[in-house]
C-alpha cells in the first residue's frame, strides 16, 4: 500500500502525533492497524499514524486542527480502500451502505485506532457485532418479548454488511435464508414439507418467510414468539 498525499508534506514520525493525540495514541498500539506496513516510498518499512493519514509535517506547522493538511479516512474512504479491497468491491454492489456515495463513512460502524475494530453503541443487551448497527436501526436491534435467537448472533448473520447482490443486504435470497436454521423436512408418500412439527409445503410457494403474511416480524416480536405481528 502506499500512504495518502499531502502536497508539500514531509513524515514526523508517531511521537509527533502522541503530543496532541495522547489518548489516541496510547490506545493505537493495541490496534490491528498499527500493524500496517508500508512497503515504498519515503515510509518504506515503517508503521504508523501516517501510514493511513499521510505525511504530517504541514498538519504540525499549521498548530494541528481537523482536517487541515492532513487525510481523513472519516470523510473519505480512500485511505481504507488502499487495504480492504474486497470491502471496496461490495461497496459497489446493487445492495449497499451508502459509503461510496460518501454519505456514510467506515468509522460510523469501525473504530480505527481501538482494539477491537467494531465500534461499540454503548448499554445495549444485544451481540456485540450488532452494536454497531443499532446506532441506526433502533426499531430492528430493540428488545423484543419474544426474541428472535438469530439476533444473539448478530446481525451479520442473515445480512451482509458492506453489500449484497440481494435486496435488503441479505446473505442469502428468499426463504433459503430462513432454512439455513429452520430445517425442512419431507414426511409421508406425498413428499409434504414440515419445518419443526407445522406443514409447511403450501407456505414456502407463496414467497419468503417474512413477506407471505406469515413470520413478518422478523427481528423479534412482541405478541408472538413465532415472530408474527
Amino acid at each position: 500500500m502506499a500512504p495518502p498525499e499531502i502536497p508539500g508534506a514531509s513524515y514526523v514520525g508517531n511521537h509527533a502525533c502522541l503530543e496532541c493525540h495522547t489518548n489516541i495514541s496510547r490506545q493505537f498500539l493495541a490496534s490491528p492497524h498499527a500493524r500496517v506496513h508500508v512497503t515504498d516510498g519515503q515510509m518504506a518499512g515503517q508503521t504508523g499514524c501516517e501510514s493511513c493519514h499521510g505525511p504530517g509535517s504541514k498538519h504540525v506547522e499549521a498548530g494541528g486542527g481537523r482536517g487541515r493538511y492532513i487525510f481523513n479516512p472519516g470523510k473519505d474512504p480512500e485511505s481504507c480502500f488502499q487495504c480492504h479491497l474486497q470491502t471496496q468491491s461490495e461497496f459497489h454492489l446493487p445492495q449497499h451502505h451508502p459509503v461510496v456515495e460518501k454519505r456514510m463513512n467506515c468509522v460510523q460502524c469501525h473504530d480505527p485506532h481501538g482494539n477491537d475494530i467494531r465500534k461499540a453503541a454503548r448499554g445495549l443487551a444485544m451481540a456485540r457485532q450488532s452494536e454497531s448497527c443499532s446506532s441506526c436501526h433502533r426499531d430492528q436491534t430493540r428488545p423484543f418479548v419474544f426474541e428472535h435467537e438469530a439476533m444473539r448472533e448478530g446481525c451479520v448473520v442473515c445480512h451482509s454488511p458492506h453489500g449484497s447482490i440481494n435486496r435488503k443486504m441479505l446473505v442469502v435470497a428468499d426463504a433459503n435464508l430462513c432454512l439455513r436454521c429452520h430445517a425442512q423436512v419431507q414426511r409421508g408418500s406425498s413428499g409434504d414439507i414440515y419445518i419443526g412439527n407445522s406443514l409447511h409445503t403450501t407456505f414456502l410457494r407463496q414467497g419468503t418467510c417474512w413477506s407471505s403474511g406469515c413470520h413478518t416480524a422478523i427481528h423479534g416480536s412482541n405478541v408472538h414468539p413465532r415472530m408474527f405481528y
